[in-house]
């Protein structure tokens, strides 16, 4: 059954995860505890070959050999190829999950549309939903190696109730070459439309809603079986498979404690000429490669749980609870359009009919969250100034862009030299503070961008007639 651990991780607390580490089922361990095994063996069988049974001669091979495969393992870019097929496959099987089909939606459409209080009514109802449900069964048979082993055969799925010994006869005589999942929604539509015409589904609009929501159920069946019928090319599996395969296999020569190469420099002796410089004070010689096995933990354990989840229809402990989905959908769309029907609990006022505004209750452990203040946007508590002397207004001719102020870029104005502000900067505010002298200033402002020098000239004389304003400008 699929492992939740879902309430164990409601709250981030000190060592959340680390509790998760000690399980069993579900786990990386139960999953991979075999080829690490393996390694481990095969590590130690040449770890006791190169030491012990190799002569003088055959050891010093060994350690160029060795070298060699350390430095090719490097070559792989095993993360990328590696990180990218996982996600690939993460994405697939969340997409196969969503595809599962549920008939929810359908049988509160069922429910509502398809009228009738009799037998007759009752009997049309439950049909139309067990059709739905024989679709379901019908394509998970095809897909699921847990629902195949609970039906292996159409008798059993006729003595489970899917499916009438009539409705076998019909299902069996039509005769393709194709899988038959889609046979029960073609008598749901049919079985619609003669509802339709004998009154039990009431108008048109009403049919209509009931053939789109068994559209989209037959479309779920239909990509259900569509994603075991594609799978993710072969050759990108084998090429994943062959990179890590190989990665190790080049780790488990390459990653040997050999001895340093003759002649080669002690780390704490100057190199002579010609001279190869001999291992770091770091290189130990080890009988347990901690951080290759951690290694292999990693990336192999990377690539079994792409091998897990790439087909989630299977017996592996995560996979889906497809028998549990099977029993769930039929117990709870038969509960809905018969036990259900017009089954309804007296309408009543609620508990806030007199009031304004409606506060539900909260208990002791959680009275505190009724005290914090509603979110109301990110920007509500920012305060802007009103003030107008605070923000420059510019002012220029319809035919020009507006410049720009010196006092709008003072880092600008510094590195040229610009020691006061243009003159189609603050016009508003200074014929505010000025009166008169705004009309003048701006005429002679206009009169310049027209190329008309002695207009200029004109307005520049009667503001320097103007007194004691001509002396503020």
């Amino acid at each position: 059954m699929t492992i939740s651990y879902t309430l164990k991780v409601a709250e981030a607390r000190f060592g959340g995860f680390s509790g998760l580490l000690l399980r069993w089922r579900g786990s990386i361990y139960k999953l991979l505890y075999k080829e690490f095994l393996l390694f481990i063996i095969l590590y130690a069988l040449l770890s006791i070959t190169y030491r012990l049974l190799l002569t003088q001669e055959q050891r010093y091979v060994y350690a160029q050999v060795a070298r060699y495969c350390n430095r090719s393992a490097d070559l792989i870019p095993l993360s990328f190829v590696l990180g990218f097929y996982v996600t690939l496959v993460v994405n697939r099987w969340w997409a196969q999950y969503t595809s599962i089909p549920l008939p929810d939606q359908l049988m509160c459409v069922i429910s509502a549309s398809v009228h009738g209080m009799d037998q007759h009514g009752r009997l049309l109802r439950r049909t139309l939903i067990r059709y739905a449900n024989l679709a379901s069964v019908l394509v998970l048979r095809s897909v699921s190696t847990r629902v195949l082993k609970r039906f292996p055969t159409m008798e059993h799925v006729v003595y489970a109730g899917f499916m009438s010994q009539e409705e076998r006869k019909k299902f069996e005589s039509l005769k393709s070459d194709f899988n038959k999942y889609w046979v029960p929604c073609v008598w749901f539509t049919n079985l619609a439309a003669q509802a339709r015409r004998d009154g039990r589904i009431r108008d048109d609009i009403a049919l209509c809603l009931l053939l789109e929501e068994l559209n989209k159920y037959r479309a779920k069946c239909s990509m259900l079986f569509h994603y075991d019928w594609i799978s993710i090319p072969l050759v990108y599996t084998q090429v994943v498979t062959i990179a890590v395969y190989s990665f190790f296999a080049l780790s488990l020569v390459g990653r040997q404690f050999v001895e340093p190469e003759p002649g080669a420099a002690k780390p704490w002796q100057p190199l002579e000429p010609g001279q190869e410089p001999g291992p770091a004070l770091g290189d130990l010689d080890m009988y347990v490669p901690l951080t290759t096995l951690l290694q292999f933990f990693f990336y192999a354990g990377w690539l079994k749980v792409a091998e897990q989840i790439i087909n989630p229809f299977g017996e592996d402990d995560d996979d889906f609870e497809t028998n549990q989905l099977i029993d769930r959908n039929l117990q709870v769309s038969l509960l809905s359009v018969d036990d259900m029907y017009q089954n309804l609990p007296p309408v009543e006022k609620d508990p806030y009919w007199d009031e304004g505004s409606a506060q539900p209750p909260y208990t002791a452990a959680t009275v505190a969250e009724s005290l914090r203040p509603s979110f109301l946007g990110s920007t509500f508590n920012l305060r802007v100034s009103d003030d107008p002397e605070q923000s420059l207004q510019v002012e220029a001719s319809p035919e020009s862009a507006p410049p720009v102020s010196a006092a709008q870029t003072p880092l600008l104005s510094r590195f040229l030299g610009a020691g006061a502000p243009s003159p189609a900067v603050s016009l508003r505010n200074f014929g505010r503070a000025r009166g008169p002298a705004r009309t003048p200033h701006l005429l002679r402002f206009r009169a310049e961008e027209d190329g008309d020098p002695e207009a200029a000239d004109c307005i520049e004389e009667e503001v320097a007639g103007s007194g004691d304003q001509t002396q503020e400008l």
